[in-house]
């Protein structure tokens, strides 16, 4: 099978396109796929680029090539990483995520219109760039639901699980939690999903209530606006290690929200990160497992009567994502879930109409 990665020049596309050869995803007999646009830089860069991973991986690169067109992308996966993204400074102008709607709704139309009418029907598309639920949105009108997945619920579940790992003292693998809901400040960390292998329900229990505080999921929204707010105010002002230092000392479901956007206004960004999530959901494609993630979805009724795209557990395959794994919610998660739920629907309504 072949992966194709729309924006590969960026900085996420690059850092997938090294992890899938260095994690030997993709054997020699395979087409890894670098997309860009011509007359734009990566028109140039992407040649370059591609003799460059075949001299560092020359035994085990995959066959390489550029695309510099949305109706010349073949591949069997496709990680669409391509658009603007947000200033990696604090002192940078600010944009909103409404902001990054406009600027990439265009592409997202391009490509999922070009591969509707140019592929081979059976494309699983990964959205990693953002907003993620306009693109998974956008590429579902076109291919149809099943094939769109996008990575942010993902990418937000393994943090909230290492998070909880960092707090309890264990590896990550020992934790299993959920976080559904928008890639961004309207994410909802499921606490009533944790799990903490070796524990009984009643230390699991005791440990729980120790990290939460006596905190609730109705009052989320607004300490993430708070304490984002003082972390932001000491990045912009050049404190980024007592940016840091303040976040470590937050609950873990709080960490998950800030601590990315330190990273990413530390001018470090979160390009390994996000790839590290994506090549390993491209890997679970390509061996053909089943296996139960967090991922964007289109739904239409299937998590809470929720019609819009968003974050939950889904069933993924060689073929998309089949089903969506049901949970039994605390009231007060499932309240804010669907609050959330109709503020992303009525965003990605305005967002499409605006462009």
């Amino acid at each position: 099978m072949d992966v194709s990665i729309i924006g590969a020049s960026g900085d996420c596309g690059r850092a997938v396109a090294v992890q899938l050869i260095e994690s030997r995803v993709l054997p020699p007999s395979s087409r890894l796929q670098l997309v860009g646009r011509a007359g734009g830089a990566s028109g140039v860069v992407l040649y370059g680029l591609s003799t460059d991973l075949r001299d560092a991986y020359a035994e085990v690169a995959p066959e390489i090539d550029v695309a510099l067109s949305p109706e010349e992308v073949v591949g069997d996966v496709i990680v669409m990483t391509a658009g603007i993204t947000l200033p990696a400074r604090a002192d940078g102008p600010r944009l909103a995520r409404a902001d990054l709607a406009r600027a990439n709704l265009p592409l997202f139309h391009a490509y999922a219109r070009a591969l509707a009418e140019h592929g081979h029907g059976d494309e699983v598309v990964l959205i990693v760039s953002n907003p993620v639920e306009l693109g998974v949105e956008v590429f579902s009108r076109y291919l149809g639901r099943r094939r769109v997945i996008g990575i942010g619920a993902y990418s937000d579940t393994l943090r909230f699980r290492r998070e909880i790992a960092q707090s309890v003292g264990v590896r990550r693998q020992m934790v299993h939690a959920y976080v559904v809901g928008e890639h961004g400040d309207d994410m909802v960390p499921l606490w009533s999903s944790v799990d903490i292998y070796g524990m009984d329900d009643e230390e699991r229990e005791g440990v729980l209530d120790r990290m939460r505080s006596g905190r609730g999921a109705a009052t989320f929204p607004e300490e993430v606006a708070r304490k984002k707010q003082a972390v932001l105010e000491a990045v912009a002002a050049g404190r980024v290690r007592e940016a840091f230092e303040l976040v470590d000392r937050l609950p873990p479901d709080l960490r998950v929200v800030i601590k990315p956007y330190v990273t990413h206004l530390s001018g470090a960004k979160t390009a390994f990160a996000t790839a590290g999530v994506t090549v390993d959901l491209v890997r679970t494609l390509l061996d053909g497992r089943e296996i139960v993630v967090a991922g964007q979805v289109r739904l239409d009724g299937e998590f809470y009567d929720i019609h819009t795209s968003l974050g939950v557990p889904i069933v993924v395959g060689n073929r998309g994502w089949t089903q969506v794994v049901p949970l039994q919610l605390w009231e007060e998660e499932s309240r804010l879930l669907v609050r959330n739920a109709r503020a992303i629907q009525e965003k990605l309504r305005t967002w499409q109409s605006d462009g």
